[in-house]
């Protein structure tokens, strides 16, 4: 790549942010349960892209790129929220977490990488949910919402809120219960 006046960075960007907006939008919207989180997410993906173009810096697949960096605003997030009821049981009868299922950071660089897998897994897992189960987990479990909160702004009842986060957190602990046993890392005590 050539080095680009700033008339033809301008160009590139505005057609990229034309092209890309729409799908991007609704990528992060579909992961992101808070309007003004999600907007700021996307203002920030493009705020990016005009400083990789102005630092010089050749972007091959602009809107792979912008995928990329989308989801590493959507992790900074979840974990600046991440709320204590990650430690919470899942239910009464059900003494587990789901952290329980995630190796520590602090185990060393061999359960650091564990846990990514599992972080990206979990992400996986959460793709193939429905999304009114996906929608429910996430702004419950990693966004820190209150069940009575989403319930005014659904309109849907606690209870219903409840069986579609649980229904959500026994497909992730499947999936994650089975990744987590084919990484080899220390034991947790």
């Amino acid at each position: 790549m050539h080095d680009l006046t700033i008339i033809e960075q301008d160009q590139l960007i505005s057609q990229a942010m034309e092209r890309d907006e729409p799908r991007l939008r609704s990528f992060i919207r579909k992961r992101v349960a808070d309007s003004g989180d999600a907007e700021d997410i996307l203002q920030d993906v493009f705020y990016e892209l005009i400083e990789a173009y102005r630092l010089m810096k050749p972007i091959e697949q602009v809107t792979a790129w912008l995928f990329r960096v989308a989801r590493n605003r959507m992790i900074d997030l979840f974990r600046r929220k991440k709320p204590d009821s990650l430690n919470d049981p899942i239910s009464e009868d059900d003494g587990d977490t789901l952290e329980d299922l995630l190796p520590s950071p602090d185990e060393g660089p061999e359960a650091a990488y564990a846990r990514g897998l599992l972080l990206d897994a979990l992400d996986e897992a959460l793709e193939e949910l429905p999304p009114a189960q996906r929608e429910v987990f996430i702004a419950h479990e990693l966004l820190g919402r209150s069940f009575k909160e989403i319930a005014e702004e659904t309109g849907l009842s606690v209870n219903t809120l409840l069986s579609r986060k649980r229904y959500a957190v026994l497909h992730l602990r499947r999936r994650l219960e089975s990744i987590y046993s084919t990484i080899d890392t220390t034991a947790k005590p």
